[in-house]
């Protein structure tokens, strides 16, 4: 069966209804999924196979003052059964596409160095692994806040 690649839009919720096993981390949360597919930063491409989404990748273009606007891609998702038949170098070359569309000329993905299928999968895509080291930081905002700052901090 023919695996169909597109970039969902705003109203395509229900493209979501049917998702094989393995595609993203957890259930999705529909409140979450239309809150995602509404904003035009937020972009995911889905892998299709007879109704099901069978692969995705999300990212999100940003921009900021100093630098022109760029794509992160957040993560890359395949069905095992789909694996390296080339669903995640297609999904990525979609989500780059539509990168393009939005005006960014960079992209970005970080990964465990001990994630080797996706590292390969990277490297087939056209990316450099830098030299730098990566070091990815987490907060517990909710930890991190002291009570005197507010979200409005005018």
């Amino acid at each position: 069966m023919e695996v169909a690649i597109r970039v969902l839009g705003p109203d395509e919720l229900a493209v979501l209804d049917a998702i094989a096993p393995d595609v993203f981390d957890g259930p999705v949360n529909r409140e979450w999924v239309a809150e995602f597919l509404a904003d035009p930063r937020h972009h995911l491409a889905v892998a299709i196979v007879g109704g099901v989404v069978v692969g995705m990748a999300s990212g999100v273009h940003y921009i900021h003052p100093d630098k022109p606007p760029e794509l992160w891609v957040n993560e890359v998702g395949v069905s095992e059964p789909h694996q390296n038949r080339g669903v995640g170098r297609r999904l990525l070359q979609a989500l780059f596409a539509k990168g393009l569309t939005v005006g960014c000329t960079k992209g970005w993905v970080g990964t465990e160095p001990s994630n080797a299928a996706a590292r390969r999968l990277y490297q087939v895509v056209g990316g450099v692994e830098d030299e730098t080291p990566f070091i990815l930081v987490s907060f517990n905002l909710a930890e991190n806040v002291e009570p005197s700052v507010g979200a409005d901090s005018r």
